[in-house]
């Protein structure tokens, strides 16, 4: 989906860079959770171009269709090959190099069977979009009723706090289950928490003192321009869970301010625009909030009647959308079972790129064999498509 586009200067060097419609993306840096995710550009009406935290893949199309590389890559094994081979000094940024994706094995059936496989996914996806189409007009909505909801005279978060914000703990993740899971930081989205990252950490006496309360308020301190700042109320997930220590905890004063009212008012575009300002980094891919800034934003404060009232109407809204996102959720469950069972069946065509004993590029049923190796080799052209 095209959420981040940027206008940058149109330079020689940028138009090294550009994209064309089905080019494979694959992301080189970014949480462990989410480095190594991949997806085909779609054309946006401009010329565009893809970041440096990015790398390009092109498909022989006579051997390997590019909408198929798509489906494997995404594929939970790819997933987590790709997820253990990341590195870095920090959970909040791994890398990838262009090696992770050559050295890939990937299973490679006839372009026929591949194409049907690619079928049966676009089936589920048509569907999906339906639904989708309903959850959007009614986020729309959600955002409408939100921005004329909140008013009132102004204060200032920290005013409004019992406690100053805490940063929460982010341990390893752990392949067993110990009985404990951490948020990742894609739980907290535009229409509040969403529990769609939980990760498996070890149960430790450090841990537990990060444990989550239902109706606790987070909010995410660092992340890309876009998402930074982001607020949701966290909602029992069914075993006990702490936040990550890109998160902040604010512990809100009832008889102040409602915590199901104050994550609204962080969702205006009022406040978004003032957090997306005020968030500093080196990078436009992670930029960071204080708690000394989170305390400062002003925010309208009505009486706790109105405040209630306000919660209200959006719940009923909220409602209606969960709905919708139940409906989508079931649906890409059944979607991806069929596209693993489709893949799986086809386990036994699996080789590797190294014991093909080939030349690159031309091998035959490993990633670079038909993905064009990625793009220089490791250091990715300098480009700017973002998300």
């Amino acid at each position: 989906m095209p959420r981040q586009l940027k206008r940058i200067p149109d330079s020689p060097e940028a138009r090294q860079a550009l994209l064309r419609h089905g080019d494979l993306l694959v992301s080189r840096a970014n949480t462990r959770e989410l480095v190594g995710l991949a997806g085909r550009y779609q054309d946006v009406g401009n010329t565009c171009i893809y970041p440096d935290l990015m790398m390009r893949l092109r498909s022989d199309e006579s051997k390997c269709l590019s909408s198929y590389l798509e489906l494997v890559l995404r594929s939970d094994a790819v997933r987590r090959e790709l997820r253990a081979s990341a590195r870095g000094t920090s959970e909040s940024m791994v890398k990838i190099g262009a090696a992770a994706v050559e050295d890939l094995e990937v299973p490679l059936p006839s372009p026929e069977e591949q194409s049907r496989i690619v079928a049966a996914h676009n089936a589920m996806e048509r569907r999906i979009a339906t639904l989708d189409e309903v959850r959007t007009k009614l986020v729309i909505l959600r955002r409408a009723a939100v921005d004329g909801l909140v008013a009132g005279p102004t204060a200032r978060v920290g005013t409004l706090l019992m406690r100053r914000p805490r940063n929460g703990f982010s341990p390893l993740e752990v392949p067993e289950w110990s009985g404990l899971l951490a948020l990742g930081l894609g739980c907290l989205t535009a229409e509040g928490f969403r529990p769609r990252q939980l990760k498996r950490i070890p149960d430790t006496d450090m841990a537990r003192r990060f444990l989550l309360a239902d109706g606790d308020l987070l909010m995410s301190r660092a992340n890309t321009r876009e998402l930074v700042g982001l607020a949701g109320l966290y909602k029992d997930v069914g075993h006990p869970c702490i936040y990550p220590d890109l998160m902040m905890r604010l512990s809100v004063d009832p008889e102040l301010c409602l915590p199901d009212y104050l994550e609204l008012t962080l969702s205006t575009p009022k406040l978004r625009r003032a957090i997306q300002a005020g968030a500093r980094g080196t990078s436009e891919s992670m930029v960071k909030i204080s708690a000394e800034f989170a305390e400062s934003l002003e925010v309208p404060v009505p009486s706790i009647e109105a405040q209630r009232r306000a919660v209200l109407a959006v719940a009923a809204l909220d409602s209606r959308i969960a709905k919708q996102e139940a409906a989508i959720e079931k649906l890409r469950v059944v979607q991806q079972g069929v596209v693993e069972d489709l893949l799986m069946g086809r386990a036994h065509s699996k080789v590797s790129a190294r014991s093909a004993g080939q030349r690159r590029p031309a091998l035959a049923t490993s990633v670079p064999a038909h993905a064009r190796k990625a793009e220089s080799a490791g250091r990715p052209t300098l480009t700017s498509r973002s998300g």
